[in-house]
């Protein structure tokens, strides 16, 4: 009901949609080139993917796969890494590296306890109903020494292990 209201008060907008407007050459987001659909996927279980990271190179990584192609003694360590990044997106330490992604599963935990701690607690004091009578202590002291004084299941139960003459419990 709430949702019909609002939908009246947004104004519509008239003329074609998203489908009258888009054309079978274009993409989908803009009139810009998509980039081009990669099927690369690295993993720890399997580190060498069928596609290298970048396909679509600059003039100076261009350059810098013909520089590899002769020999690699030539090449500083910076190119090297470069090419590195060219083929691959993470090392394996940085595919072996520690996630604070627990951090957020344990503030979803805790918030959650502590929502449901919250919630028990208000029923507690506006939900439920004040404890019977017969849960005081008072009473309960009552209980245990009527049933004493009647001598209730005297072989085995509460009634054998109580000293009528001492007035106390057998030791």
């Amino acid at each position: 009901m709430f949702f019909r209201a609002a939908r009246r008060l947004v104004p519509k907008k008239r003329g074609l949609g998203i489908r009258g407007i888009h054309n079978a050459g274009d993409t989908a987001h803009g009139k810009g080139k998509m980039t081009p659909y990669t099927n690369y996927h690295a993993q720890r279980s399997y580190p060498m993917p069928d596609e290298p990271f970048c396909t679509e190179l600059s003039a100076e990584q261009r350059a810098l796969k013909e520089k590899e192609k002769g020999s690699w003694t030539q090449l500083s360590h910076a190119e090297k890494v470069a090419l590195y990044r060219l083929q691959f997106h993470e090392t394996f330490a940085e595919m072996n590296r520690r996630s604070n992604e627990w951090k957020t599963v344990m503030g979803g935990v805790f918030f959650f306890c502590g929502f449901t701690a919250l919630l028990i607690w208000w029923q507690r004091v506006y939900v439920f109903p004040e404890k019977p009578i017969t849960l005081t202590d008072e009473w309960k002291a009552k209980q245990l020494q009527r049933i004493l004084d009647m001598k209730g299941n005297p072989v085995q139960g509460l009634a054998s292990r109580w000293d009528y003459e001492k007035k106390e419990w057998k030791k």
